[in-house]
């Protein structure tokens, strides 16, 4: 809608997208002071944030190079712009991982980063969605990632285009800082399973999503999916079977739990 420069040479995709990175590790930084983790794994994983962002873009510019090269022949990478959250998410979320534990093991010795590393796994959604959510809005500035073409009270109409289109940008950003409330609101209360919950929501949300865009969506081997549908789908799969093994696990812990002095008594 605006993808001019604002200040020193940034446009507002670039602005918001940084916004959402400091938002982002400000956020980490509060949830991680109240639930009291140390301040050298605090440290740590914010460290490890920025890491993950830096190389995640690059996973993410490399993701949409790799869908030009399906669509064109050509492996070329666009503009500033030409990346693909998928990919960030992915990349981003693996080089997290791989930093987290080698890292750790050099910081701790007695493994406290290895057990807390749940904790830290329920409170990255959260974090991971209200950084998203920013990013969508500098889509929106931007004027890629839109919706297909409407006339409905809704739609906007994005710089270069002689018609209105569905902001599936502006709808996205809105669910997404929703998410990230309610992903908020279970960390703070002590539930459990927000890594499952998110990769399950987005994975549905995105599927549908997918439909209102109007933009070249990429190709896959399975013809009426689009690449981020079949990504989805994967996502889906793979939080619904995260949230199983930790029910498991949960359950295996609860029935292994050794029972109160108190309780063996009553049992007596």
């Amino acid at each position: 809608m605006y993808p001019y420069d604002i200040v020193f040479g940034m446009d507002l995709y670039t602005i918001l997208i940084s916004v959402g990175v400091i938002v982002c590790m400000a956020f980490i930084r509060l949830q991680a002071d109240w639930r009291k983790m140390k301040a050298k794994l605090q440290n740590l994983i914010l460290f490890n944030t920025i890491a993950a962002v830096v190389l995640g873009y690059g996973f993410a510019v490399l993701f949409q190079a790799f869908y030009n090269y399906m669509a064109s022949g050509h492996f070329e990478i666009v503009n500033s712009t030409g990346s693909t959250f998928y990919g960030g998410l992915i990349g981003g979320t693996a080089m997290f991982i791989v930093i987290y534990f080698v890292a750790g093991r050099f910081l701790y010795a007695d493994g406290y980063h290895v057990r807390q590393f749940r904790d830290v796994s329920d409170l990255a959604p959260a974090a991971i969605t209200v950084a998203h959510g920013f990013g969508r809005l500098g889509c929106l500035m931007a004027g890629c990632c839109y919706g297909a073409r409407s006339d409905a009270w809704y739609a906007v109409q994005m710089v270069g285009m002689d018609h209105k289109v569905i902001p599936v940008q502006l709808f996205e950003a809105l669910f997404l800082f929703a998410l990230s409330a309610v992903l908020l609101i279970l960390y703070r209360k002590g539930k459990r399973y927000e890594m499952p919950i998110y990769m399950i929501t987005y994975a549905c949300w995105r599927f549908v999503a997918e439909i209102l865009r109007g933009d070249y969506r990429g190709a896959t081997v399975v013809d009426f999916l689009t690449p981020s549908q079949l990504i989805s789908v994967l996502l889906l799969a793979g939080g619904l079977v995260l949230l199983a093994v930790e029910l498991y696990l949960d359950r295996r812990s609860a029935a292994i739990a050794p029972v109160p002095a108190s309780e063996e008594e009553a049992h007596e």
